[in-house]
């Protein structure tokens, strides 16, 4: 039996001597019988060096704790594979990949196993790297203060961070599996469907909308809903993530208002109204607009006679009651120095004359107490668009014009521009 196995071996040696991986045959004490010569390359030593010595005596310890089990099923006919880092050989430290298998004759009897080393150092570095970083965005995703979901085509939640399970006080395996609209209700779903459907389509949605029920009290909340995107862009689902954006939003609006209003008075600023001059002109389908300049008569004398701080009590008086004398929509600002400009709808000029003259109503009124009691009217031009401009700055003109036509009619009274002698404008 002993003659006829030897050539079998001897074939199988000169096979395994023609592969490009270092392979060795181990006996059932565990010792090296044989090894192809890229096996003596990988150890990095001689094949007198090798040969006849047990896989411990050659590597160490550590490495046949990592292969003792390994071999001990492979001599019961298994083939195994185990994992291992180098400590030894021209390579030291790199990762290895080491089959066993069993060396069987026609009985089916082992009495020796091969094993083949393949270096994957490069694979183990690179799936310790995603390992780390998978780690590393479960703790941030968990961690993070912000609650955060994942759900699929269907709006099944598929994730939710503890933020979220806190937000919602339920669990995740409460959560998991269902559709996000039976989770916050059908007032929230109505609410923030449009925004998960039109993520949906693949574009990245932002809400922000002021949250009553915080345990700080109202503040000002940030959801966006972010599609994804498979390689050929298809959405397969989306993430949301909600931040608080309270203080944000407070300063935004802060900036927004600074812009927008006078800072005296509280009125709109000049800027802004000829931005709504312009927006009323340009809507050519909707009702007429009338402008109305707006100037204080014998208001240099309250300066004069009582300071600037009285002065600026009696602008921020006048442009409350301007504001109190029109409609929400309509729009009153502050031109500069004792100059209001109102913005409003009308039907025609008798209604624009109508709400001129309630407005110096509302100006005689808000000056009739105190030190300044009589000493202060109001005149007021007034133009239509589009009946008597068609261009802003045109229309601003006609109703400063008709402004100055009050004052030298006597003051304290209204003016269409329309009644504006034809010298007086020469």
């Amino acid at each position: 039996m002993a003659a006829a196995a030897e050539p079998r071996v001897t074939h199988i040696e000169r096979l395994i001597t023609a592969i490009d991986l270092p392979i060795g045959r181990w006996d059932r004490a565990a010792r090296l019988v044989f090894c192809n010569d890229h096996y003596l390359r990988w150890a990095g030593r001689g094949r007198d060096e090798l040969l006849g010595w047990t896989l411990r005596e050659l590597f160490g310890a550590p490495a046949w704790a990592a292969a003792e089990p390994a071999f001990a099923q492979a001599f019961t006919g298994r083939t195994v594979t185990y994992e291992r880092q180098l400590a030894h050989g021209p390579t030291p430290g790199r990762w290895i990949r080491i089959q066993v298998f069993p060396d069987a004759d026609a009985n089916g009897d082992v009495q020796a196993v091969f094993t083949i080393a393949t270096d994957i150092h490069d694979d183990v570095v690179l799936r310790e790297s995603l390992t780390a970083t998978q780690r590393r965005l479960d703790r941030f995703t968990e961690n993070i203060p912000y609650p955060l979901t994942y759900v699929d085509r269907d709006f099944v939640i598929r994730f939710v961070n503890k933020a979220y399970t806190e937000a919602v006080s339920q669990s995740a395996a409460e959560l998991l599996g269902r559709h996000i609209g039976e989770v916050r209700g059908a007032r929230r779903w109505a609410e923030h469907r449009p925004h998960f459907e039109r993520a949906m389509e693949g574009r990245t949605v932002q809400y922000t909308r002021l949250v009553k029920a915080m345990p700080q009290g109202p503040r000002w909340m940030r959801t966006s809903y972010v599609p994804d995107l498979d390689t050929d862009g298809t959405v397969l689902g989306l993430y949301t993530v909600t931040i608080d954006v309270h203080e944000l939003t407070i300063a935004q609006e802060k900036l927004k208002r600074r812009v927008e209003r006078d800072a005296l008075t509280d009125v709109l600023s000049r800027r802004t109204m000829m931005d709504h001059i312009e927006a009323a002109i340009a809507d050519t389908a909707g009702a007429p607009h009338a402008l109305f300049f707006v100037d204080l008569d014998g208001f240099k004398s309250v300066n004069d006679r009582l300071g600037h701080r009285e002065g600026d009590a009696l602008l921020v008086a006048v442009g409350a009651a301007l504001q109190a004398a029109v409609r929400a929509e309509d729009a009153v600002g502050r031109f500069g120095g004792d100059e209001f400009l109102v913005l409003a709808p009308v039907h025609d000029t008798d209604g624009a004359h109508a709400l001129a003259l309630h407005m110096l109503a509302a100006v005689r009124e808000a000056t009739a107490r105190g030190p300044l009691a009589g000493a202060v009217s109001a005149s007021i031009g007034y133009a239509l668009a589009p009946r008597d401009a068609r261009h802003p700055l045109n229309l601003l003109q006609l109703a400063d014009d008709a402004m100055y036509q009050a004052k030298r009619a006597g003051k304290n009274r209204a003016v269409h521009c329309a009644a504006i002698p034809f010298e007086a404008t020469r």
